[in-house]
């Protein structure tokens, strides 16, 4: 019963460790080490692919690698916050030379009616996941930046606390009657049991979701660290 449930244990550290990291990869890690940029789906104007709720990640592509058919996130005036996600139905070029994406969405029965200029693009879409833009959204810039530190230090705690276990069961071994050498002179030669083979240690021994945990929180306090010195050196 006890292996069953430490293997059940095993498991489900695994799972929480796996859904962490995930979740900080596609929503934190992916988008800033490739320069990209998350939002937020807000309506429902790019159903059925992209419904409320779904991150969308861009990255930052001149116009003229743009065509019909991408999806683009674009400032609705340039200079201000507020940003659209639709796909790009024309691509034409004005009497001065300059590029105008003409965009609508998927569920819309128009176009939009105002062309999107190159200084508007924010990107073109990279990748796309449902669900995760509401905890892009119910979080602020300091409370994602909280949530990443936070997350760091449940995973270091809980590879720490994996390898000390890893070390007691190890002392634990050592010290258990199995170690004893066994009295072979007491028993005649024709009844000596055979050599029992050397038994591997089990898997406690060997803290791997505690290793993957720890390369995690390090990582992600290494790229935190490495994003801060970038802000106050530009």
């Amino acid at each position: 019963m006890r292996d069953v449930i430490g293997w059940t244990g095993q498991v489900l550290s695994w799972l929480v460790i796996l859904g962490v990291v995930a979740v900080l990869a596609v929503a934190v890690v992916i988008p800033r080490l490739a320069g990209a940029a998350p939002y937020t789906v807000l309506t429902g104007s790019m159903r059925p692919d992209y419904p409320p709720g779904t991150l969308v990640v861009v990255k930052p592509v001149a116009i003229e690698d743009i065509a019909v058919g991408d999806v683009i996130t674009y400032q609705l005036e340039s200079g201000k916050a507020a940003v659209v996600t639709h796909r790009v139905t024309e691509v034409s070029a004005r009497l001065d030379g300059e590029t105008v994406l003409t965009t609508q969405g998927d569920a819309n029965d128009s176009e939009d009616p105002d062309g999107v200029e190159e200084v508007q693009v924010r990107g073109r879409l990279w990748y796309a996941v449902p669900w995760l833009g509401h905890v892009n959204t119910a979080l602020s810039g300091r409370q994602r930046q909280t949530a990443v530190w936070g997350v760091s230090a449940l995973l270091i705690g809980y590879a720490a606390y994996m390898f000390v276990g890893s070390l007691r069961d190890r002392r634990g071994r050592r010290k258990g009657p199995e170690d004893e050498q066994p009295q072979l002179h007491e028993q005649p030669p024709q009844e000596e049991p055979p050599t029992p083979a050397p038994q591997a240690p089990p898997a406690a021994s060997l803290p791997v979701p505690a290793l993957v945990a720890g390369g995690v929180a390090i990582s992600i306090l290494l790229l935190a660290y490495i994003r801060r010195r970038g802000r106050r050196s530009t």
